[in-house]
């Protein structure tokens, strides 16, 4: 037993990038023994030579390591994290390219970029181009990145007050928690390897239960894995295009249940800072969420007597109720930056007589989730930040000399932690301004290209489908387009502050 361990202890000496590259070569395996079940042999031998070759790279790397005190600085997990997104999908895509042979690498590694950062949105709009093996393997990368940034939320971006928790009261000066801020390498590691431990097996399980779920609710054996794993990571990816109803409205409401995980971090682990709220009940994160989930549908429902006055108003019960239904699944899918749009969003659309939705998915995507979750956006503690100040100062324009309460739910933010949410917001908007510029500079439509930038910063792929009046189609992209698209995607991913923080020699030196 000792023996064991001190194997995985040494093992998680190597740097970071390398073990994610391990674990990468080794689920290759996964689709290469699923091809060889359903005989899809050339895909299979594809993914079993790559993953092979992948780890006995990865064992070679390890040997030479071997002894070797590591000598990672502050900020060494954070780049690990960065080369993870951008240096990882060309592994990620070799068994992609061979398995697929009618494409470019460069197509296969945008792909891949597409899954790992869970944005979702494919090259491929015809699901039938792909095999059952390639469609498993882009759900399981996206599911490997959702997984990614569980734990690195709590194991690298927490620690250096990124990713959201630059707002909460622990990133304020002396109030950082013990073993938060500057860890030495040795508690990082013990760290990185409890946080795993602890989350995987939550990872895992939450996984499986909804694929047993779906697939008890009458979806087919990958797509309902596939749409598992999917709603886990809120990657949007699915070997059918979509939701095709086979699993009604069991499936969609079993999918929403799994989609509240991506609302606060607090409704799997509690794990990091943002914990302090009182539980989930009491949680602002949660709380938006849920308001936004029942407030957005309920005007959509309002709508169909105050502004549709062409629909007809002969309607009954049930058909009122698949429409609230197809609304409120639809908007929680996007605010989770899933993407995923019922099945009865036909109803809702037509109930409603709003026959542009594209702003609405759009707002909700640049919303977002919970931090320390899947989900992409601004996140709802920022949003919470900002309203809390909005209010405040609604407050003192008719008391000036007023002292604000001690607000139990106001006491997760730091005293200026509205102002570094509207740092983060503006930064969201110049980044946006920027790709839409460079978009429309590589030849994109102005109206496409906003979609496509939103979609990208929030990593919510399938807005390209519904976003606009027709579906963006990805592979019609120039090469350079196709770049910003991708940049974009791993900008999104990181976030801005943590992309600013890498260029930030002061902090390399400490």
């Amino acid at each position: 037993m000792k023996q064991d361990l001190g194997f995985i202890e040494r093992m998680f000496q190597l740097p970071l990038f390398m073990l994610v590259f391990g674990m990468a070569s080794v689920s290759m395996l996964i689709p290469a023994i699923y091809a060889g079940v359903v005989r899809e042999l050339e895909t299979g031998r594809a993914f079993l030579y790559s993953g092979m070759l992948g780890i006995i790279v990865f064992v070679l790397i390890a040997i030479a390591h071997n002894g070797r005190a590591p000598g990672h600085g502050a900020l060494g997990p954070l780049m690990s994290l960065f080369s993870t997104f951008v240096f990882l999908p060309l592994i990620l895509a070799v068994p992609f390219y061979e398995g697929l042979q009618t494409t470019s690498f460069f197509n296969a590694y945008i792909e891949m970029v597409s899954s790992i950062t869970t944005t979702g949105a494919t090259l491929f709009d015809d699901p039938s181009r792909l095999d059952r093996p390639l469609h498993l393997w882009r759900a399981q990368v996206g599911w490997m990145g959702g997984l990614i940034m569980w734990i690195a939320a709590s194991a690298i971006l927490a620690p250096l007050n990124l990713g959201g928790f630059e707002v909460t009261a622990r990133a304020e000066p002396g109030r950082r928690a013990l073993g938060q801020g500057q860890v030495g390498q040795t508690e990082g590691r013990l760290r990185l390897m409890k946080i795993i431990g602890t989350l995987f097996p939550v990872y895992f399980g939450l996984t499986w239960l909804l694929w047993s779920l779906l697939w008890v609710s009458g979806d087919e054996s990958l797509v309902a894995l596939c749409h598992a794993m999917s709603i886990m990571a809120t990657s949007g990816i699915s070997p059918v295009g979509g939701l095709t109803g086979e699993s009604g409205v069991s499936g969609e409401f079993v999918m929403m249940l799994f989609m509240l995980f991506a609302l606060s971090r607090l409704t799997f682990s509690t794990d990091t800072v943002t914990s302090e709220s009182g539980g989930i009940l009491h949680d602002p994160e949660f709380r938006i969420g849920l308001a936004l989930v029942v407030g957005v549908p309920a005007v959509l429902f309002m709508r169909h007597w105050f502004a549709a006055f062409d629909v007809d108003a002969q309607t009954t019960l049930s058909d009122a109720a698949i429409a609230y239904w197809g609304a409120m699944f639809t908007v929680m899918s996007f605010l989770t930056t899933t993407g995923f749009t019922s099945v009865s969003w036909g109803e809702a659309q037509a109930w409603s007589g709003l026959a542009t939705p594209g702003l609405i998915f759009m707002g909700l995507c640049l919303t977002g989730g919970g931090v320390a979750t899947t989900a992409g956006g601004v996140k709802l503690l920022r949003v919470f930040a900002l309203y809390r100040n909005g209010k405040r100062e609604m407050e003192r324009l008719v008391h000036p000399s007023s002292v604000s309460g001690a607000d139990p739910m106001a006491k997760r933010l730091q005293k200026n932690g509205a102002f570094i949410a509207w740092i983060f917001f503006m930064l969201f908007a110049l980044s946006l301004a920027l790709v839409t510029i460079l978009l429309a500079a590589a030849g994109v439509g102005f109206e496409d290209a906003i979609v496509i930038a939103i979609s990208s910063l929030s990593t919510t792929g399938p807005l390209l489908e519904v976003g606009s009046e027709t579906p963006i189609r990805l592979i019609e992209l120039s090469g350079f387009a196709k770049v910003i698209f991708g940049a974009a995607m791993i900008i999104g991913r990181l976030e801005t502050l943590a992309i600013i923080a890498l260029l930030t020699s002061d902090l390399w030196r400490g």
